[in-house]
């Protein structure tokens, strides 16, 4: 079964999920050309009820309610069945921006200083870290959905309780002068890292935006994607992947994000994102591209190893 909110679309963009419903419609199309028996569907109200599929390739994560990116895997593991990414545990684990800094913290890998004000909780000033700008965004949000910008904590707490008011946690660190560096991570037996990409920003100080993300705006002056070609700080990144990804384990896939100061060096983590977008647009195809590999290998290859991780195949 491939489950994704737009498995049954066209291929055109979505006037409020953008590329995203592209993306759906080239993985749905990959995945029927490979010769698969695919069942679609584009809700979860089909893992109500147990389905008749041997496996599940889920791509709806964001269902519109809280930790919604969970259910699915919830779903599936009530049924036993099978299916691509990782458990709902690691999911949530993962998909928690705060649970994930205090995982790269016990790491030993560097993280910006933030505080977390959940949903019901006090609003505490004390807890908000010192800075001249903030950022606060929903503790799960993904394509920074619900992003903010203060400069003080009037603004800190006005964002805040947007984002309760929406029902979602929020989380507030400093902004991060710099450019945003993906590290796309495979399973293939053990996890592998595909080449290295940069978000590369034309105004460093720039907070980028869900709109830009999804492609419903021009962003084209404003950043570019690019492969990410600096020795020392690769190494240093790919030094810092490899201590997290062993609090992840087993997963098919994810994406580390890291935000990079190209003038002073400085590396830090900033999230990542264990079910993330594979669109060949996005930075696993042009990954995989680099790595010499097709969107199809890429989608083949990440489907055959879970398929094999979890004795379906040989």
């Amino acid at each position: 079964m491939f489950i994704a909110k737009h498995a049954l679309g066209d291929g055109s963009p979505h006037p409020e999920d953008g590329n995203h419903a592209v993306y759906h419609h080239e993985t749905r199309s990959i995945l029927e050309d490979l010769g698969l028996n695919l069942t679609l569907a584009n809700s979860f109200d089909v893992l109500f009820d147990k389905p008749d599929v041997d496996f599940v390739f889920p791509l709806l994560n964001r269902a519109g309610f809280f930790n919604s990116e969970m259910l699915g895997p919830l779903l599936c593991t009530r049924h036993g069945i099978p299916f691509l990414g990782a458990s709902p545990i690691l999911r949530g684990l993962a998909d928690d921006k705060h649970l994930a800094k205090r995982a790269c913290v016990d790491a030993g890998v560097p993280t910006a200083p933030w505080a977390i004000y959940r949903r019901g909780a006090p609003v505490d000033e004390a807890k908000c870290p010192r800075a001249e700008r903030y950022v606060i965004k929903p503790n799960a949000s993904s394509a920074s959905w619900g992003v903010h910008d203060a400069a003080d904590w009037s603004g800190v707490r006005a964002a805040i309780e947007d984002i309760h008011e929406d029902r979602h946690d929020a989380i507030v660190e400093p902004f991060l002068t710099g450019s945003d560096v993906e590290v796309p991570v495979i399973t293939i037996g053990d996890p592998v890292i595909l080449p290295m990409l940069i978000f590369r920003q034309a105004d460093p100080d720039h907070l980028r935006t869900y709109a830009e993300k999804r492609d419903l705006v021009d962003r084209s002056q404003k950043y570019s994607l690019d492969p990410f070609v600096q020795p020392e700080m690769s190494a240093t990144i790919e030094e810092y992947t490899r201590k997290l990804w062993g609090e992840y384990r087993p997963f098919d896939y994810g994406r580390f994000e890291f935000r990079v100061n190209e003038t002073t060096g400085e590396v830090t983590f900033l999230e990542l994102n264990l079910n993330c977008n594979l669109w060949s647009q996005k930075v696993y195809g042009r990954a995989a591209a680099l790595a010499g590999l097709t969107q199809s290998e890429l989608i083949e290859t990440i489907l055959a190893e879970s398929l094999r991780r979890q004795g379906l195949m040989d």
